[in-house]
């Protein structure tokens, strides 16, 4: 009786029984539903970056031995479950299939509420690391290539109608096959009819949008098209297009490039609703009305300044979109977008620094392969002194900012 209880419980746990031997079908893990795999089945490698809500590791899965993305979510001050945040990332993921946005393969739990693991696809490098690193600008060839591929992602995201709300060179991810990946989507929100409030108090600062700093309630795809812009102008000068230390400092800083608005006063012609934004009721823009977008890329090609010109509307609703950037002159005259798989490889800077101090010998020879000292130093310099990665889009500037000049208007 016992052997024969033993049995029958057994073949309860395989679930299925063929009909033509009458013998328990295992089913494959791929099939299984409701069940998630235990994160020991890992082997963490090294640390590569940080998103905006969980620290991303290098992993190689024990059973299929390839390498992924371990990205673990931040679980601090939840005491209700998972925070919304990281249900939305999983869900907007799932939700995507497209070559230029990453792959989100499974999610992995640990032993405890709080270990909870996004398995994703790994990619090589990100833009920022490299542009950290790189000695020599990319050419225009390339920069054509990864502007491409991000109007592409960004094309199909805004199809879906999502808003990634977060997208910098440091969440551009690239393999070795050339092909870009747009990654971290702790930020991002599906858009809904009619809009609802969103906080603005999102994008790395260096990519916001001028509606976001002037603190609009309602948001769109515009915000990711400005960020864009902000790259492909990076990308062009191998820097930073507008590197502002404080909120006030980067709307200074667009002014000097793009121009004021209006001459001390809200210019609603050129940007309607603008006087009714929240903080322009108190604040004075200082005069400056010259366009410099010639004179910070003067290499540029008219078809590319036309492009940037178009990126940088203030107007949200003038706004290029990702299907007509696809569309753009610049990219169908010479140098023309090289194919993904001519783009140039790079060494593992981020796996580098976990090597050097394991065994600083064997990282050295590696850097020093022939070919890759042209592109890249011993010591590489940092041209980005603000740290890129914010773990907290809410986070406060030491000096003041919107916010608290306008706080009673919130209030409000």
């Amino acid at each position: 009786m016992a052997e024969r209880g033993e049995k029958s419980s057994s073949s309860k746990k395989t679930g299925l029984v063929s009909f033509l031997t009458g013998k328990p079908i295992e089913i494959p893990e791929k099939h299984l539903f409701g069940k998630c795999r235990f994160v020991g089945e890992f082997e963490k490698l090294n640390r590569i970056g940080e998103g905006t809500y969980g620290v991303v590791y290098r992993a190689r899965d024990t059973k299929s031995n390839e390498i992924v993305a371990l990205k673990k979510m931040r679980m601090e001050k939840e005491k209700d479950g998972m925070p919304i945040s990281g249900l939305r990332e999983i869900m907007l993921l799932q939700a995507c299939n497209h070559p230029n946005i990453v792959c989100l393969k499974e999610v992995v739990v640990g032993r405890s509420l709080e270990s909870i693991f996004l398995v994703m696809e790994y990619c090589e490098q990100d833009l920022a690391s490299l542009l950290d690193n790189m000695q020599k600008p990319f050419l225009e060839t390339h920069v054509k290539c990864i502007m491409m591929q991000v109007f592409k992602g960004l094309a199909y995201l805004h199809k879906k109608e999502i808003v990634h709300r977060d997208v910098k060179v440091s969440n551009l991810l690239l393999t070795n096959m050339g092909t870009i990946k747009i990654a971290d989507f702790g930020l991002a929100r599906e858009l809904g009819h009619p809009m609802s409030p969103m906080t603005p108090q999102v994008v790395t600062l260096w990519y916001r949008a001028p509606e976001l700093l002037f603190q609009t309630k309602t948001q769109t795809s515009g915000v990711d098209m400005w960020a864009a812009g902000c790259i492909l102008g990076e990308l062009l000068l191998h820097k930073p297009l507008l590197p502002g230390k404080s909120e006030i400092d980067q709307i200074n800083l667009i002014i000097d490039l793009l121009g004021i608005i209006g001459t001390g006063t809200p210019n609603d012609n050129i940007w309607p609703e603008f006087s009714q934004l929240p903080a322009i009721e108190n604040f004075t823009l200082k005069s400056q009305p010259y366009n410099n977008l010639k004179t910070r890329f003067p290499g540029l090609s008219p078809s590319g300044q036309r492009l940037l010109n178009f990126l940088f509307m203030y107007d949200p609703k003038c706004r290029a979109t990702a299907a007509e950037c696809l569309e753009s002159s610049y990219f169908k005259e010479h140098p023309l977008p090289c194919d993904p798989r001519m783009m140039p490889t790079f060494p593992q800077h981020r796996n580098l620094k976990q090597s050097q101090g394991q065994a600083q010998g064997t990282v050295a020879a590696s850097v020093s392969a022939p070919g890759l000292s042209q592109m890249f130093s011993g010591a590489a310099t940092n041209l980005y002194p603000q740290d890129r990665v914010l773990a907290d889009p809410t986070a406060t500037s030491s000096k003041l900012g919107i916010n608290e000049l306008f706080g009673s208007l919130a209030r409000r």
